[in-house]
Order: C-alpha cells, then structure tokens, then sequence
C-alpha cells in the first residue's frame, strides 16, 4: 500500500517515513500544498496523511482540490486541536483527524481503519427509498431524477447508515466513523446533520419515514 505523506515539517516528514517503511507501507512525502497534489496525481497513493498548515496550498485547500477528482481516504494529522480546525477539515473531506503528539500505535491503527472496505452493501451499490435513489459507487444522489447536492459529511453519514441497512447504527459508531473516536460523546453534531438529511431526502423532514431516530440509541434507515 503507498501512502503520501504532506508535512513542511521535515523532522516530522522523516519520521513518518520511517515509521511506515518498517511497517510495510511504500511511502511518498511532499513538503507543501502544491507538491502534495502533483505526488497525488502522479503516484497514485492509496492513503494520503496530511498537515494543515502548509506554505502556498494549506491542507484544506488540498483536501478540497482532491475531492474534486477522487475520494481517496484522507487522515490529517495536526498540531491544532480546536473543534473548529477539526470540523471544518472532516467537512471539506477528510476521513479522520489525528491531533499531534500522537503515538505511532495510533498512527497506524488510524491508517488500518482507512485501509478497510466498509462492510454491507457493496453487492448492491444503488439503493433506492421513496423518491431518492443513491449510488454508493459514484457517490452520486438524486430525487425525483434531480442531482441533490450532501455536504462530505451529510455523505458519510447516509452512506454508513445505507450501508447497515434495517439495523440500528449507535450514536458512538456514527461519531466515531464520520468526526473520530474523540468526538464520541458531541451528539448535537448529529442531530444537527440528520436535520440537513432530512430536509434533502425525506418527503416529510419532522416526520421521517427512512432516515430514522431511535431514541437514546441511535438511527437507523429503513426503506420499507
């Protein structure tokens, strides 16, 4: 598995490159914005772990031009720590946060995590509830045959709880899926999203037929 590293910190860089290397990983490094996106493009990475803060593109900006062209799995790993940092990087389309210091041991269970396919439906990569058809293979929404536009988090979100289809998707899973294990106890992020969710995709929002709550557990979606 290749995975790219983005850092303008080289103590950092060589760290991490040597952490991955004994580990089994070819590694790729870039020092700022603009070479994290051409190693993107020409290497092919599987993985891309990446900093904020970087001199000409920052790390948002590269995470928001990638998104343009390819979902691969996106870590960053940061020195900031503020909810907002965290929040607005997982909304672009980051996959997971990692706040520094870590330990090598996070590092790369992080890494594994990324590496896994999400269980469920892939054998039926297009489902269908009332009016909404959703492709999980191009990422792609539509209702009533108009394209409807998710957020990258909205996306996550629908697409963990399409994926368990029918059975009951706790409130730590979610956070821990879309936000990181950190964030497992911030509900109000997700009644705030499935708010969003539902104003997108259900006929009635305040009464929800697939996108479901299942008080003081979790949610669940139903088609049925």
């Amino acid at each position: 598995m290749k995975i790219l590293i983005a850092d303008d910190d080289p103590q950092m860089l060589r760290a991490l490159r040597i952490t991955l290397t004994a580990h089994g990983y070819e590694v790729v490094t870039a020092s700022d914005g603009k070479a994290a996106l051409d190693a993107a493009i020409t290497t092919h990475p599987d993985i891309v772990v990446i900093d904020l803060g970087m001199p000409g593109l920052t790390g948002i900006e590269v995470i928001e031009a990638l998104r343009g062209w390819t979902q691969i799995p996106v870590l960053v790993v940061s020195g900031r720590s503020e909810s907002w940092d965290k929040v607005e990087a997982l909304d672009v389309g980051a996959d997971d946060y990692v706040t520094k210091p870590f330990s090598a041991d996070e590092l790369l269970a992080r890494i594994r995590a990324l590496s896994r396919r999400t269980p469920g439906v892939t054998d039926h990569p297009v489902v269908t509830f009332g009016e909404v058809t959703v492709d999980l293979s191009a990422r792609v929404v539509t209702r009533s045959g108009a394209a409807v536009r998710l957020t990258p988090t909205e996306w996550r979100l629908l697409e963990v709880l399409l994926r368990n289809h029918d059975k009951l998707v706790t409130r730590e899973m979610l956070l821990t899926e879309v936000w990181g294990p950190q964030y497992t106890t911030d509900t109000g992020y997700l009644r705030l999203y499935f708010s969003q969710l539902r104003k997108k995709l259900e006929p009635e929002p305040s009464k929800p037929r697939y996108l479901l709550t299942e008080a003081g557990m979790g949610y669940r979606f139903s088609s049925r």
